[in-house]
């Protein structure tokens, strides 16, 4: 336990000096576009049984007394079951400057109708379930906070936060357990918005990838995972995993960024992980691992393997004759000790890359990719060793729980971010709060149960 202790401590270390960190030192220069604009970023505050909800949201539109501008036109569908705690770019549009005080979001209700996937943990192993949700209206308008309205400036650049609550919006009974009938949901949409900067921490850019589309002299082109292509600029402070560089991307690599956007809609990354060369990848949550090893997994994205493994469905993929294993943006000489074929778990979220031929999926990687689980504090089960380096407990999160058997430890250094709580030392009288933690699921070999080192930790309000 002790050096499955100390190679954690020093993953999270390096972890915090590299890329896994949503805040960066790169700043946008406001003054730098002609034309002022607005970049919308969105996230999740999830349920902890649903693993992927999928809308489209047809139009957002800001509002003031007099005037209106548009900020998103282009129908764009959105998982926000899968941004747990994660950020991604949604949108970018030149706007007329103005200070507005609301937002109103169009949500397409048939033509694709919103869509529920959530995990059924009292099946062996644990089952997918889908539900099709019924929208009870496709528009809302939301006030921004009293006080804080959206100024856009004559030639700036403001972002649009918007958090879908999957919590409220979703038919749920007294136990927390979602409300189905004949295979449908109700969707009561619940959304906040909040007006932040390029370099704020809600404006940065935590998880945005895809595959490589075009090569420049200093940045490159992704096709990124709403159904856009989105410029990606580097410049000497960008860091690369492992050895790689710039120069190290080829066309169809597979790469995952984080960043700031910038006022001509580009993101000016911090980081970028090149996570293949291969043409073809699934990604998702593991909800069972059996000897070989063989994971079956909730496949939440593809590129390049539609036609093996759809979208939203669950497969059993044969990992034995993979040996290439890596983590998010670590690769170094602790990578195997924290995670090979013998610690997958369940409730990772890993990608699969791999190749496609003649009809069949061939993995060769296997990546251990950054996620959130949710729950609540289990009280008295903070630990503080020193400053913010310590652990807690929390349970409820459905995968999470279901493999540790109950509570699941979360570990925590001092460079981990505290949102809406003051450290180990607020978590301490928070009782048994909501929470959600950003960061990377482990195995530990000692306990063989899931353990979270979090990167974040979040008050869900």
């Amino acid at each position: 336990m002790k050096r499955f202790a100390l190679i954690l401590s020093l993953a999270l270390m390096a972890a915090a000096w590299t890329g896994c960190s949503s805040t960066s030192s790169l700043n946008s220069d406001p003054n730098s576009n002609a034309q002022p604009a607005v970049f919308v970023t969105g996230e999740d505050a999830p349920v902890s049984s649903v693993v992927a909800f999928n809308i489209t949201i047809d139009k957002i539109t800001l509002n003031n007394s007099s005037s209106s501008a548009t900020v998103l036109s282009t129908p764009t569908a959105v998982d926000f079951g899968r941004l747990v705690g994660l950020r991604s770019l949604l949108g970018f549009n030149t706007v007329a400057p103005g200070t507005y005080t609301s937002a109103t979001i169009t949500f397409e209700p048939s033509a694709p109708a919103p869509a529920v996937d959530y995990v059924n943990v009292q099946t062996t192993p644990p089952s997918l379930g889908t539900a099709t949700g019924v929208l009870s209206s496709s528009t809302v308008t939301v006030s921004f906070p009293q006080g804080e309205p959206m100024v856009v400036g004559s030639n700036g650049l403001a972002g649009l936060h918007m958090d879908f609550d999957l919590r409220d919006s979703l038919a749920i009974d007294g136990s927390g357990n979602l409300i189905i009938s004949n295979g449908q949901i109700e969707v009561t949409p619940v959304v906040t918005i909040m007006a932040v900067s390029a370099s704020d921490e809600l404006g940065q850019i935590t998880e945005f990838g895809g595959n490589v589309v075009s090569m420049g002299a200093t940045s490159f082109v992704i096709q990124g995972p709403y159904g856009f292509q989105e410029t990606i600029d580097v410049n000497a402070n960008t860091q690369f995993n492992g050895s790689n560089s710039l120069s190290s991307l080829t066309v169809d690599s597979i790469v995952a960024v984080e960043g700031t956007v910038q006022a001509d809609g580009s993101i000016l990354a911090s980081s970028v992980e090149l996570i293949t060369t291969d043409k073809a990848f699934i990604s998702g949550r593991i909800l069972a691992v059996n000897p070989g090893p063989v994971v079956t997994m909730f496949v939440g994205e593809e590129v390049g393997a539609s036609a093996v493994y759809p979208v939203d469905s669950v497969q059993t993929i044969d990992l034995s004759q993979v040996s290439n294993y890596d983590i998010c943006f670590i690769d170094n000489w602790f990578t195997d000790e924290l995670f090979s074929a013998n610690s997958l778990v369940v409730g990772q979220r890993i990608l699969v890359a791999g190749v496609v031929a003649s009809g069949s999926f061939t993995p060769d990687m296997v990546s251990l990719r950054r996620q959130g689980v949710i729950g609540s504090l289990v009280a008295n089960s903070v630990n503080i060793v020193a400053g913010n380096q310590g652990s807690f407990q929390m349970q409820n999160d459905a995968l999470m729980s279901y493999a540790a058997g109950g509570p699941f430890t979360v570990d925590t250094v001092n460079k981990t971010q505290f949102l809406n709580i003051n450290g180990l030392s607020g978590l301490q009288s928070a009782g048994s709060a909501n929470l959600v933690a950003r960061g990377l699921v482990f195995y530990d070999l000692n306990t063989q149960k899931p353990v979270v080192w979090a990167h974040l930790v979040g008050v869900v309000q």
